[in-house]
């Protein structure tokens, strides 16, 4: 009996020391009470976010808030693995520079040299192109949304592919202007695999993410792959999006993700990893010195004007600072990363709901750790429409009809209904269409559009209408050809 009790002293020792050993670990990380106040409204059985903070080389916070997973009540900490979505073309533009170090590609070689398959557009297209948004090839995200594809199906890079090459037009002329574009990234992920022989994952995972150590970081080429300590995305009840505000008594809802858009998305990491990338931005230690400097060069339209988007990065200024930077967001995830280049501080933040604004968050931190004025919200608002809707009423009735576009295989019924003409598809929500005069119509944000989208009706020298053209920032030139009227 007294050999049992002295065993289970010993066991109550072992885990006293154990659990406070633990406890040792977590309150000497390094934490800044002042970043953790910025997510102070993030409460543990709510979705939540985790942030890498460095400065000149040194951490100097990594912290979780709330929940990886709200049906088991996983908690976020700097080893949760989330999908950071867009952040994710920096290293599709990162691992071209690779291969032109290899000698083994050419960004001002035709794509075709490299993808032959691709649609014989009369415009040459050059991987240049892809990585700084001047190719003029829709953007696969509102062109599968026009298609009635749902944020929350099966999207696949090879599904991204096939509707790609159902493309027989661009939005313009490559590099004749700017326009960001998902499946230019996914064409250039193409590229690579077919310049370095390999895929794009294990590409990645050979050249940048092992010879960093990020061991816990991949690109995803399967949507069914089970991966160990990965956060799900959520969204508030009854909002599309980020609609509503982030609130204490916020109820969320799931929101499955089933992408596996190589390049452009799907980036898979922790904090932890993201901060040994980050750092390759001070020490070059991957790639090099002028390959990281080559990171930053801005792309250049025909016509000479730089643009403020360079190899998968954006460059600006903060209060006096040169920073570059990139956000992401998809279905419930959002995440935002900045270098602030004067003091060398590097943010990153990443969000499993989409109320998070991780972008507002990094520039807080940013305004802490250089000892500035908060600045206005970065985020610029949606732009009204500047023509005020018309009363025609009385007019609607010859827009109706069934309108299809070929490209995508979809169509649309234009139906009037309250005065007003509504587009309907069988997978999407009504989308009321805003009267412009001259048979132009806005829709908003519908057919998840960005606020300042639009269709132009055109019609034959007798003026009966032929179809119409869909026109927003990401996707133009998409032409709906009437089939019909309605029965």
């Amino acid at each position: 009996m007294k050999t049992h009790l002295i065993t289970q002293n010993l066991i109550l020792v072992v885990m006293v020391l154990v659990i406070g050993s633990c406890q040792i670990v977590q309150d000497t990380e390094p934490r800044d009470s002042a970043i953790d106040a910025i997510f102070s409204d993030i409460k543990s059985d709510n979705p939540g976010a985790v942030v890498g903070v460095i400065k000149d080389g040194d951490i100097v916070h990594r912290a979780g808030y709330g929940s990886a997973n709200l049906d088991y009540g996983i908690s976020v900490d700097p080893e949760t693995i989330f999908d950071v979505a867009s952040i994710s073309k920096q290293f599709a533009a990162f691992s071209a520079l690779l291969l032109v170090q290899d000698g083994k590609l050419d960004l001002d070689e035709d794509v075709r040299t490299y993808v032959p398959e691709l649609p014989q557009f009369s415009e040459t297209i050059t991987s240049r192109h892809l990585i700084h948004h001047t190719s003029g090839i829709r953007d696969w995200v509102q062109s599968m949304a026009v298609g009635g594809v749902e944020y929350g199906d099966v999207i696949s890079f090879e599904m991204i592919l096939r509707m790609l090459k159902n493309q027989n037009t661009l939005n313009f002329e490559p590099g004749t202007d700017y326009a960001y574009s998902n499946t230019g990234y996914n064409l250039l992920t193409l590229v690579i695999e077919r310049a370095a022989g390999q895929g794009f994952r294990e590409f990645t995972n050979e050249r940048i993410f092992q010879p960093l150590g990020m061991t816990n970081t991949h690109f995803s080429d399967n949507h069914n792959e089970i991966v160990p300590d990965r956060a799900e995305s959520y969204v508030l009840t009854g909002t599309r999006g980020s609609i509503a505000r982030y609130g204490n008594d916020a109820i969320f809802e799931r929101r499955a993700n089933q992408l596996t858009a190589m390049g452009s998305s799907s980036l898979h990491t922790t904090i932890d990893d993201f901060i040994k990338w980050m750092n390759n931005y001070q020490t070059g230690a991957v790639g090099g010195e002028e390959l990281r400097d080559q990171m930053l060069e801005r792309g250049l339209l025909s016509n000479g004007d730089t643009l403020s988007y360079a190899y998968g990065l954006t460059i600006s200024d903060y209060n006096n600072s040169p920073t570059f930077g990139h956000s992401g967001s998809w279905v419930g995830f959002r995440s935002n990363f900045i270098h602030l280049g004067e003091p060398g501080i590097s943010i990153a933040v990443f969000c499993n709901f989409s109320t998070c604004d991780p972008q507002s968050r990094a520039f807080k931190i940013a305004d802490l750790l250089m000892a500035a004025e908060p600045q206005v919200d970065t985020q610029q608002a949606r732009p009204e429409p500047t023509a005020e809707p018309h009363r025609m009423a009385e007019v609607l009735d010859q827009y109706t009809g069934t309108f299809r576009n070929y490209e995508l295989d979809t169509t649309y019924r234009l139906v009037v209904s309250d005065d007003h003409l509504v587009a309907y598809h069988w997978r999407a929500r009504p989308t009321p269409l805003i009267p412009q005069g001259d048979d132009r119509f806005g829709f908003g944000t519908g057919w998840f559009g960005s606020g300042q989208g639009r269709i132009t009706f055109d019609r034959d020298g007798n003026g009966e209408l032929q179809g119409f053209q869909f026109n927003d920032v990401r996707v133009r030139n998409l032409y709906f050809e009437k089939t019909g009227a309605l029965e």
